[in-house]
C-alpha cells in the first residue's frame, strides 16, 4: 500500500473501537440467544468478524503489526440468513472433487461391476475409457459410498462442501433439473460443512472455511 493510501492513526483507533463495540454486541446476543440457531448470534458474529478484519488490516497498513487472533474464512463467509424461520422444505447441495489418481484401478472396478451385471452393452462401453468407467461407477454406488471408498476406486479426495438451504415450499417436479445449482441463494443456507486440505495447512485440522460456527473436524455454519 502506498503512503498516500495508508490509514491515519485516528482511523486505526476508530477501527479498534469498532471491534470493542462488536464484541459487546456479540456477547449481548449470546446472552440473549433464544436457541442454538439464533440468527441474532450469527449476525453479531459476522459483524465482529468484519470489524476485527478491518482493524487488523488498518493496524498492519500503518504500524506493520498484526493481531493475535484470526477469523477463519471471513472473506468467503455466507451472508446473514434471510430464509424462512420455519422452513417447509430443504435443498441439500453437495460438491465433492476427486482426482483420478489410479485410472487402472478405476477401470478395473468399473469392469467388475459390468461383469457382475452381465450386460453386454455395459461391458462394451467400459472398455479402456475412464469417462465410461466413471459413469458406471456413479451409476452403481451412492455418492456417500464412493466418498467413503474412494481409494478403492482409484480416486483421490479434493475439496468438498455441503450446503443445506431452506425454502417455504418444494419446487414443482422437474422445475430446476435443467440448471440444478443456478438458483442457490447463500441467504437461504441454514448450515454449511466444508472439508479442505488447506485447513490442515493452516493448522485448523479439517476445519471448514466458512464464517460461522466453531472449530472442529467439520465446521457448521448455523444461521
Amino acid at each position: 500500500m502506498s503512503d498516500a493510501a495508508q490509514p491515519t492513526a485516528a482511523e486505526v483507533r476508530a477501527a479498534a473501537e469498532a471491534v470493542k463495540v462488536a464484541l459487546d454486541r456479540h456477547l449481548a446476543a449470546v446472552e440473549r440467544r433464544t436457541g442454538e440457531d439464533d440468527p441474532a448470534v450469527s449476525e453479531a458474529f459476522n459483524a465482529l468478524a468484519t470489524a476485527a478484519e478491518a482493524y487488523d488490516e488498518r493496524l498492519y497498513d500503518l504500524y506493520d503489526e498484526v493481531t493475535p487472533f484470526e477469523i477463519p474464512g471471513t472473506d468467503d463467509s455466507l451472508p446473514p440468513y434471510r430464509g424462512p424461520e420455519e422452513p417447509n422444505a430443504l435443498s441439500v447441495l453437495i460438491r465433492r472433487d476427486y482426482a483420478v489418481a489410479e485410472p487402472r484401478r478405476l477401470l478395473a472396478q468399473a469392469q467388475r461391476i459390468a461383469d457382475v451385471d452381465g450386460d453386454a452393452e455395459t461391458v462394451a462401453v467400459v472398455g479402456a475409457s475412464v469417462h465410461a468407467a466413471v459413469g458406471v461407477l456413479f451409476g452403481e454406488y451412492e455418492p456417500d459410498e464412493i466418498a467413503s471408498r474412494h481409494k478403492e476406486f482409484g480416486l483421490e479426495e479434493g475439496d468438498s462442501t455441503l450446503w443445506v438451504s431452506a425454502a417455504d415450499d418444494l419446487p414443482e417436479p422437474g422445475e430446476w433439473l435443467s440448471a440444478p445449482f443456478e438458483q442457490a441463494d447463500p441467504q437461504q443456507v441454514v448450515c454449511r460443512f466444508d472439508v479442505s486440505s488447506v485447513f490442515d495447512e493452516d493448522e485448523f485440522d479439517g476445519v471448514g472455511g466458512s464464517g460461522f460456527g466453531d472449530l472442529g473436524d467439520l465446521e457448521e455454519q448455523d444461521a
